[in-house]
């Protein structure tokens, strides 16, 4: 609709995850930088965790979109309490058959898998997205699954992607074993006030449009109304766009997103945004407690270099 008239290849501002539009904030390049950390040194269980809508699975799809080929990759992302048997989704994740096979069965298969691919120089990465939702016992049989593992390479490496509710649910007593294998661990935060015009045009110069389409004081605005959470601040601007059309605007300003702002809340579908927490952890992390031991190596440093530059 908006964007022949703003001159857009295509829509800056979509909900939908796309690795191509991927803004990365301190926050979202220290993320990175542990996923790849994790990846790099092999370790058993890396865990990302962060608010609904903060860029979790944009994260994931670029890490898939950039890792090396010696990677067998698997991806699990339906995980609501009732998905069924977890070794079934495993088998499919790889494209393994798995019909009319019982436990034991299946697991046997997915052994062989993953020792096969170790034997022909590649490493397995099971990837579970939306992790929190996973029952403690399924978790745990995720832990035995990495059993595998032996000496000093990893056959099997899991990355669990998820909402702060994972980190609740891996402090629970019956799963400190599960906790302590866990290498790497980061907690993603919304972004910073300074970092949401940043992010804003960002998106706009990546869609081909002007970065400076929004004024400062609306990027303000927008960040305070959304609590700098990416998915609430495209939702806001793609409105913002629309009504900028509407009234043929030739810049967005402070009175429309206002009036966006405005009419989202009286709808009652979206969310006012709390105070943001007081950090007590960690530059990056509101989180004062790691979940497992967390990760101190020299090729951090480099990789996170890397990263930077």
């Amino acid at each position: 609709m908006y964007e022949t008239f703003y001159g857009f290849r295509e829509k800056p501002f979509s909900l939908l995850p796309d690795a191509s539009f991927l803004y990365l904030s301190e926050k979202h390049r220290m993320a990175l930088t542990l996923l790849e950390y994790g990846l790099m040194n092999q370790a058993g269980f890396t865990a990302i965790t962060g608010q609904i809508g903060t860029g979790k699975t944009t994260l994931i799809r670029h890490l898939l979109t950039n890792m090396e080929q010696q990677h067998r990759v698997g991806l699990i992302s339906n995980t609501h309490r009732s998905f069924g048997e977890l070794l079934q989704w495993i088998l499919m994740a790889y494209g393994l058959p798995h019909a009319g096979k019982s436990r034991v069965e299946m697991y046997q298969d997915f052994m062989n898998f993953i020792i096969g691919q170790y034997g022909a120089g590649k490493r397995t990465v099971l990837i579970v997205d939306e992790a929190q939702n996973m029952a403690p016992e399924t978790l745990e049989e995720l832990r035995m699954l990495s059993n595998v593992n032996a000496d000093k390479d990893q056959v099997l490496q899991i990355i669990l992607v998820g909402q702060k509710e994972l980190r609740e649910t891996l402090r629970r007593p019956d799963l400190i074993q599960f906790a302590q294998r866990i290498a790497v661990d980061y907690h993603l935060d919304p972004l910073q006030a300074e970092e949401t015009p940043e992010y804003i045009a960002h998106r706009l110069g990546k869609a081909g449009g002007d970065p400076e389409l929004f004024a400062a004081e609306a990027c303000a605005r927008i960040h305070a109304a959304s609590g700098g959470v990416p998915r609430l601040i495209n939702l806001l601007c793609d409105t913002a766009l629309v009504y900028g059309f509407a009234e043929q605007a030739a810049r967005i300003g402070t009175e429309l997103v206002e009036d966006v702002i405005r009419d989202k809340q009286q709808g009652g579908l979206f969310p006012i945004q709390p105070e943001r927490p007081v950090e007590t952890g960690p530059k990056g992390s509101t989180e004062s407690d790691p979940i497992g031991v967390p990760a101190t190596d020299p090729a951090l440093d480099l990789l996170k270099k890397k990263s930077c530059g």
